[in-house]
């Protein structure tokens, strides 16, 4: 029996041979001192910190020192209950909670208010100095190939459906059949 409890102690038995070692556990007196060395032996092995040999003696001895506790509570330690409204209280202050974000979220905004400062506007250049725009010139067949072999990786790719995997219209140059 103790070659199966080494064995069930190291997890090497299947679900159907557990039984008979866990039945002489706890039947056996042997079995137990047998279980309880095995341990003591893999906590040697392994470096862990023994407890000694009267750990469980003074472990039990301490458990059947302590009270038992055999009826309610003494109303000092009782937990102490809620009073009946405060559960309603509580679900109308979320409420009120709730309204009030939903309020400040929706609510008409106000033009602003003669307390507030300006916004710095940004200066207009002026029509002499804006510069003509650059002529528009056609992409190349080898640079129109590059931005649809790559457009999923755009920023526009996150838009779902058809539109990411057509051709522009536009692509094609004026003339040309595809």
């Amino acid at each position: 029996m103790r070659a199966r409890i080494s064995a069930l102690m190291d997890s090497e038995l299947d679900a159907g041979e557990i039984g008979g070692p866990l039945r002489a556990l706890g039947e056996d007196t042997d079995a137990r001192e047998a279980w309880r060395v095995y341990h003591l032996i893999s906590d040697a092995l392994q470096g862990g910190k023994l407890l000694g040999s009267d750990c469980l003696r003074r472990v039990s001895e301490r458990l059947a020192g302590e009270p038992a506790l055999i009826g309610p509570l003494p109303a000092d330690v009782a937990p102490a209950r809620r009073p009946r409204w405060f559960m309603p209280s509580a679900l109308a202050a979320s409420l009120a909670a709730v309204a009030l974000v939903g309020w400040m979220a929706y609510a008409p905004q106000e033009k602003r208010s003669p307390l507030q400062p300006e916004v710095a506007v940004a200066p207009q250049p002026s029509p002499v100095a804006r510069a003509e725009a650059p002529a528009r010139q056609p992409l190349t067949e080898a640079t129109r190939d590059y931005l649809i072999a790559h457009q999923a990786f755009s920023p526009r790719a996150s838009l779902q459906g058809v539109a990411t995997y057509v051709r522009p219209v536009s692509a094609g140059a004026p003339g040309s059949k595809r």
